[in-house]
Formats: structure tokens, C-alpha cells, sequence
């Protein structure tokens, strides 16, 4: 193990909030030759308005901008983030879509960036987005930081959504029984109470019993709400 990786581990694996494990993530960031810092986490519930957490050492000035101007609607490094997890090299092409927002972002000095997304098994979506306002990313600076940037986005999202997740969708904690998972996955299927019953060999009764207490452990205030959630979170 290299000694940038051992120090960064050691680092990060002492921080005990979401904001002094985020300086530390910064700190990395900027050993390898980033100015700014940028971590985007999106919850998969609920699902009309997923809950999202934005932690960056941008300028007050940028941040407000950003919100304001909802760029995160537009940002097309965001856009490619939630479909791919492929890294993303700024470039004129990149935001050729949104112009206005390049423009404003180049304006406040971000000007070279890279970005990269990470997803979990429960539905967790994170983006992690370094950037500078001088020297462009040659090829050999990705060639030999590609190792060292997907580690940095792997660990950043493991530590942040092990800090935040639990605080911002206590679901994640629910435990089904191996009863209750297999009567909401027959229901996930469209079967009635009284077909999954069958297939079972339980009554319709006890069918019921057991999908109420797993609507009660999910928070879900009815059957299609409560399998949805269920299967958002992996637990089907």
C-alpha cells in the first residue's frame, strides 16, 4: 500500500462526523493537485422528492449560485453521473448543453474538473467532483492518479453514507423476516393475498398478518407502497 493511500485511511477512518470526514476528503483531494472538493449523495427515498446532501469547499459566492440557479437540474456532470459510473473529464464538449452554467462556473474559477459516481445496494447514488481553476488534466495525470481517484470515490462514498444514510432514511435498518420478504416479493409478483396463501401453504389471514407487520417495520401506509420500498432497499 502506497504511503498517500495509508495516510488517507488512516485519516478517514478517525473522523467522527460527515464534516470533519469531508475535510479530510478534501485534504486528499488537494494532495493530488485538486483546489476544490465536491460530494453529491442522493437517497432513493422518498421517491417523489429523493432527499439529497451537497457537501463542498466551493466559495460561499459558487454555492449560492448553484442553488439559486438550481443548476443541479442542468449540470451535466450530474446528468452523467446518475447513468453512468464512468469517470467524466470537463471539457467544452461536456457542457456544450448548458452553456449559461459553464460560463457561470468558469466565471467563479472552476474550470478544470473530473468527476466520477458510485452506487450501492441500497439505491444510494454518490457523486464525487474535483476540480481546479488552472492546469489542464493531461493524460498522463489521469494514468497515474486513476487508481488513487477511484479509491478516493469508493471511500468517500462508503464513509459518508455510513455516516448520513442512517440519520436520512432510517428504513435502511428494518429487518424482515424471511416470512414477511417472501409473502412481499409473491405480492411484488400482483398475487392477491389469498394466492400468495396458497403458494405458502398459509392461510389468507396469516398472509395479511405478515405483510401489515412488514408495512409497520417500513413505515409504508399501504401494500404497494410497502413492496415498492422494500425492493428500493434491497430487502426482497
Amino acid at each position: 500500500m502506497d504511503a498517500w493511500r495509508e495516510e488517507q485511511i488512516q485519516s478517514l477512518l478517525t473522523a467522527k462526523t460527515d464534516t470533519e470526514f469531508f475535510v479530510t476528503l478534501s485534504h486528499a483531494a488537494n494532495v493530488l493537485g485538486f483546489d476544490y472538493c465536491a460530494y453529491g449523495m442522493k437517497m432513493p427515498l422518498p421517491i417523489s422528492k429523493p432527499k439529497v446532501v451537497m457537501l463542498s469547499n466551493y466559495s460561499e459566492c459558487w454555492q449560492q449560485r448553484y442553488l439559486q440557479e438550481n443548476y443541479v437540474a442542468v449540470d451535466p456532470t450530474v446528468v452523467h453521473g446518475m447513468r453512468s459510473v464512468m469517470p467524466l473529464v470537463w471539457s467544452d464538449e461536456v457542457f456544450a448543453v448548458s452553456r449559461p452554467f459553464w460560463e457561470d462556473a468558469r466565471a467563479h474559477g472552476l474550470r478544470i474538473g473530473w468527476a466520477q459516481s458510485c452506487f450501492d445496494a441500497r439505491g444510494v447514488a454518490g457523486l464525487l467532483t474535483l476540480a481546479r481553476s488552472h492546469d489542464s488534466l493531461q493524460v498522463s495525470e489521469l494514468r497515474d492518479q486513476s487508481l488513487k481517484l477511484s479509491w478516493l470515490v469508493q471511500t468517500a462514498h462508503h464513509g459518508l453514507s455510513n455516516m448520513l444514510v442512517p440519520k436520512l432514511m432510517p428504513e435502511t435498518s428494518v429487518n424482515l423476516t424471511p416470512r414477511e420478504v417472501e409473502v412481499l416479493r409473491w405480492t411484488a409478483d400482483g398475487k392477491t393475498s389469498s394466492e400468495v396463501g396458497d403458494i405458502v401453504c398459509i392461510s389468507e389471514r396469516t398472509v395479511n398478518f405478515h405483510v401489515n407487520n412488514a408495512l409497520i417495520k417500513l413505515d409504508a401506509v399501504n401494500k404497494n407502497a410497502g413492496v415498492i420500498k422494500a425492493a428500493i432497499l434491497g430487502l426482497l
